[in-house]
């Protein structure tokens, strides 16, 4: 007789996985995203190990490559999820929201991968490139303008902090047109905005304020 509930990987896997992923700081919002990828049950409410534990073996699998094993898939999927969670870490009590759209003073709608709210406002978006080449200064001078333009709009008065993160590296001169565009905003104290970037090396972030 076979048991159809039984992990197939089998308990000590599963509950290896789970006393490994409830010393990190996995956000709610991650947990619903990766047990709605895997068509996983999640507790909604309870302890860490309790909610994981409600989770199939799927999701426990994804969640330890993602997280604990910093693997790609190819696709910048793993990567995506590893910054929503990064960006979530820097906002403690704030939501966060994923591929969230957002207009401009433009009348042009902006999709940004991350968004941050306080009170209802908008305080920090994001945007991270997984995959390819490093970013180059075409890629962030654009993120400039997207950042700017939703700045200047009624739902970026709030807005302060612009996250550009990456899995691929940076251009150098990518990295230097970032800083010029961000240093000649500092005469506008209305519109100041704190722009910064994100690198993933060696299973790390290391930020850089622009």
């Amino acid at each position: 007789m076979v048991n159809k509930g039984f992990p197939k990987f089998g308990m000590s896997q599963a509950g290896s996985y789970v006393a490994t992923l409830k010393n990190y700081n996995l956000p709610d919002f991650i947990l619903v995203l990766i047990a709605k990828e895997c068509k996983s049950e999640l507790l909604e409410r309870g302890r860490i190990d309790d909610r994981l534990q409600s989770m199939n073996d799927k999701a426990l699998e994804l969640l330890h490559k993602v997280f604990v094993g910093c693997g790609d898939d190819g696709a910048g999927k793993y990567a995506q999820y590893r910054f929503y969670a990064y960006v979530s870490s820097m906002y403690h009590k704030c939501e966060v929201l994923v591929n969230e759209t957002i207009p401009g003073i433009s009348g042009t709608n902006y999709k940004m991968p991350v968004a941050v709210k306080n009170n209802g406002m908008y305080i920090a978006v994001a945007h991270n490139k997984g995959t390819g080449n490093p970013v180059n200064k075409k890629e962030t001078t654009k993120f400039y303008e997207i950042v700017d333009d939703i700045k200047k709009g009624e739902q970026g008065t709030m807005l302060y902090d612009a996250i550009y993160g990456s899995s691929v590296g940076f251009r150098g001169d990518a990295l230097v047109e970032l800083e010029n565009l961000s240093k000649s905003r500092t005469h506008d104290v209305e519109n100041k905005l704190n722009f910064k970037t994100a690198n993933f090396e060696n299973n790390i972030y290391s930020v850089t304020k622009c």
